[in-house]
């Protein structure tokens, strides 16, 4: 799997103008460290945010480029931003950056933080002085131990350089940072858990109300932004609303670039920086180069694995958040998965429902016991043993832990691909029902936890 935002071919020449987050990458992968990264104009938009802008002048400026939260949620950068207490006397906050990328098929988080570490540190330090911060914590999934390592140091750089610590750029405001190794949960990339697991808690979302910004790391005011959020607010700040705007393709509704990327059985798997709005079927084939010899698509999901299926028909749609929705799923990470024809869905489901089951923290029935329920159904139908009515049993538990039916997002996003799969591939569940297996009420099938 390559980790670059080269077209196909690389044929695509990355420039400032079109590539605000990977125009500085080098050719041959390695990371940039900081003078490279300062001669290629790096921390520019830092000191015009710290000289010549007001913090609430900094957040007005996110708001009005219409950035959005790039790690599957989507939810408005700006107004997150807005959300912080005004109150001056409140002198400890927190910002916190969420790189605990454990969604399936997604890998985008990784190659910024290898490959461009100080682009995150100056998109840390701009929203830090927005937001009167004072404290930032990378919580970095355990596994990306280079990312750990190559963060670290350019941490150290920025504090040597007078870019971290105390006066900093002797604007007379203070910020540190710190890299934060967590023990590895899908569950630490719902924000509150995130939280709960810095504070070395065990790792349970949240009840909100109240929300971060009013209670969050140890009781104070705290914003939680994704890797690649934070990674676009440097060129907002150096080039402008409008130029970032213009990023975007016509009928988007969301601004700037995005990075996209394919995996699965494709000529060229990889990852690019590029336009929201680009088509499904561009990304696929003109990026990804379609499918390997003697593969045929047979679906895709469009941005990580708790994203719905999609068939070949559905490449057209743009990809954006309500783009992709017309097509009856969402964005996510924006990093989608070929499925070849060789692949049978039930055990592509049962794998996939088998990952969520285990990375659930537990804490409300639905998800506690309905994703190891659909895991035991599936398993059965997997093995030529399931029985009349399973498959109604399985489209009640997609409704029953569908959204606003838990207590964290965990759930829905765990079903909407197995509900995506019976609607478009029905008959590969059916061919696993038993001949003679009697009908069963739906949901009347008993379950043994854990079995």
């Amino acid at each position: 799997m390559t980790l670059t935002s080269f077209g196909p071919a690389n044929r695509i020449k990355r420039s400032a103008e079109t590539h605000p987050l990977t125009w500085r990458l080098r050719d041959d992968g390695e990371a940039v460290w900081l003078d490279e990264y300062q001669a290629k104009n790096g921390y520019a938009a830092a000191r015009k945010a710290f000289a010549d802008m007001a913090q609430d002048d900094i957040v007005q400026t996110v708001k009005d480029a219409g950035l959005k939260g790039r790690g599957g949620a989507g939810f408005p950068t700006g107004v997150k931003w807005g959300l912080m207490p005004k109150d001056e006397s409140i002198n400890i906050r927190y910002l916190l950056c969420n790189a605990d990328e454990m969604e399936p098929n997604t890998w985008k988080d990784r190659m910024l933080m290898e490959q461009l570490p100080h682009l995150l540190i100056e998109g840390m330090l701009i929203s830090a002085r927005a937001l009167k911060t004072y404290r930032g914590y990378i919580f970095l999934r355990g596994e990306y131990t280079t990312a750990a390592k190559h963060l670290n140091r350019a941490v150290e750089e920025a504090k040597a350089a007078g870019l971290l610590g105390k006066n900093i750029l002797g604007s007379g405001f203070d910020f540190e940072l710190f890299v934060h190794t967590g023990a590895g949960r899908y569950i630490c990339g719902e924000e509150t858990a995130l939280i709960n697991s810095l504070e070395g808690r065990r790792a349970n979302p949240r009840s909100k109300p109240p929300f971060p910004a009013a209670v969050g790391v140890w009781g104070k005011p705290t914003c939680v932004n994704n890797v690649e959020t934070l990674c676009n607010v440097p060129a907002i700040i150096a080039d402008g609303v409008d130029w970032y705007k213009s990023l975007a393709r016509e009928g988007s509704e969301d601004m700037g670039t995005k990075l996209m990327g394919f995996s699965g059985k494709v000529k060229n798997p990889g990852l690019w920086e590029l336009p929201f709005g680009i088509t499904g079927r561009e990304l696929f084939e003109d990026y990804a180069g379609g499918m390997r010899d003697g593969f045929t698509l047979k679906a895709w999901q469009p941005g990580g694995a708790g994203t719905g299926f999609l068939l070949p028909e559905h490449l057209d749609a743009q990809m954006y958040a309500g783009g992709i929705a017309k097509v009856g799923t969402r964005m996510g990470t924006g990093l989608a998965m070929a499925v070849d024809d060789s692949v049978n869905m039930v055990s592509l489901l049962r794998n996939m429902e088998e990952f969520f089951s285990r990375e659930s923290c537990g804490f409300c029935t639905p998800c506690r016991d309905g994703l190891p329920w659909s895991v035991k159904l599936l398993r059965a139908i997997e093995n030529g043993e399931g029985q009349a009515g399973d498959i109604e049993t399985l489209l009640g538990l997609v409704g029953f832990l569908g959204p606003g039916k838990t207590f964290c997002a965990h759930a829905p996003g765990a079903v909407e691909p197995l509900g995506s799969a019976i609607k478009y591939f029905r008959p590969e569940f059916e061919a696993g029902i038993a001949p003679t297996s009697a009908a069963v009420p739906p949901l009347a099938r008993p379950i043994v936890v854990g079995a």
